[in-house]
């Protein structure tokens, strides 16, 4: 189970007019509008003077074609033009030159787009690994925990936004983290990365829970130091399942609340807020950790703001809880699919970075490995 849409997977939405390939339809315009002038040239004992569609071969070429077929089709109009059976260049030598000056630009205008396009391909090459760099896609486990998330950027063309969330294994067991950075898309990035790198040093060097979330805190109040005003701030949630225990330990940092998903219900787990990163106020009240003991079967389902405030047209929140507990039987992959699917029709017009996180540790004396994704499965069926 990894992560839905994270980076190098996120669907594709922005239709043929906003940068995507165009569909096939738009490629077989200039042969059928081709055959079809030819058609009726052919059939008409009258000459048709249907010549200037020929003009649009080009034109539509341009869209879908590179310059060396685009000139084919440039050179087959100016052809058919020349032929007396087709009767196409009636009434005389204008709709040659024209088309032809059509043709001569067309060509020129596809070479300018093939060239733009191969940039643009390699500039979003360049954009996609650094992105991936900053949050890889989410591994199906990490040591006795199985994961699957799904990420939503609210920026269009970005695959990281202002949401994080990350799960790593170091001596002190298994912990991960899901935050909200101020602001969306690429102005948020290097906080979201900066993020990212201080809790992954905290799992192999913080004992302590709370003192990991002050590390982060600490990394956000010091890039913001040298900036007036900064009012840089995340909130965040880190939880721990340490070695050897059957409990999960959570640090809340001003963050929406964990629900735990036991059987068909799903309960709000009721964390002790603490402020959120990067405004100094870890000194004066620093948060403090609570642990919820676990049962065999139990999940942990965290979502970022995105999913909560989310509103529909009367202006009602998402009641998660609610919705969460219809599907709490389903296997995790699913159940992120479903949340999305269910959040969408909930809120179309959705603005903000959706993010979602299911953990399923492993408890002491279950079944692992593959008989506990078996079963995981037959549950979905």
């Amino acid at each position: 189970m990894s992560t839905k849409a994270a980076p190098g997977q996120r669907d594709d939405h922005r239709g043929w007019l906003r940068g995507s390939p165009p569909p096939r339809w738009v490629r077989l315009l200039p042969p059928l509008l081709l055959v079809s002038v030819c058609v009726a040239g052919l059939a008409s004992s009258e000459p048709p003077d249907i010549g200037f569609l020929l003009g649009a071969i080009p034109s539509l070429a341009v869209l879908s074609y590179g310059p060396l077929a685009t000139a084919f089709f440039g050179a087959v109009v100016v052809v058919l033009l020349n032929v007396p059976a087709m009767q196409l260049n009636h009434p005389g030598n204008a709709d040659l030159l024209t088309i032809g000056f059509i043709a001569v630009l067309s060509v020129f205008v596809s070479l300018v787009r093939s060239r733009r396009d191969a940039h643009l391909v390699t500039v979003r090459s360049v954009a996609e690994a650094a992105q991936l760099a900053v949050l890889p896609p989410l591994p199906d486990h990490v040591g006795p925990v199985r994961c699957a998330g799904l990420y939503r950027p609210a920026q269009q063309e970005t695959l990281v936004g202002g949401d994080f969330f990350d799960v790593r294994e170091g001596p002190f067991g298994v912990r991960a983290v899901m935050g909200d950075v101020q602001g969306h898309g690429l102005s948020a990035v290097g906080t979201v990365a900066a993020l990212l790198g201080a809790f992954r040093e905290t799992v192999l060097d913080q004992r302590d829970l709370e003192a990991a979330a002050a590390r982060l805190d600490r990394r956000l109040v010091v890039d913001s130091a040298p900036v007036d005003h900064a009012e840089l701030f995340a909130t965040a949630l880190l939880l721990e399942f340490p070695p050897g225990t059957d409990a999960v330990r959570l640090v809340s940092c001003g963050h929406p609340y964990p629900l735990l998903l036991r059987g068909a219900k799903a309960f709000e787990l009721d964390t002790e807020q603490g402020p959120p990163l990067g405004l100094g106020f870890f000194g004066i009240s620093p948060p403090k950790g609570r642990t919820v003991g676990l049962e065999p079967g139990d999940r942990l389902f965290i979502a970022s703001d995105g999913v909560s405030e989310s509103r529909d047209a009367s202006g009602a929140f998402y009641p998660l809880p609610d919705r969460l507990a219809v599907f709490a039987e389903e296997p995790s992959d699913v159940l992120v699919d479903h949340v999305w699917e269910d959040l969408v029709r909930f809120s179309p017009s959705i603005s903000d970075d959706v993010s979602v996180l299911v953990l399923s540790p492993r408890l002491r004396g279950e079944r692992g490995g593959d008989e506990a994704e078996d079963a995981d499965a037959g549950a979905g069926g």
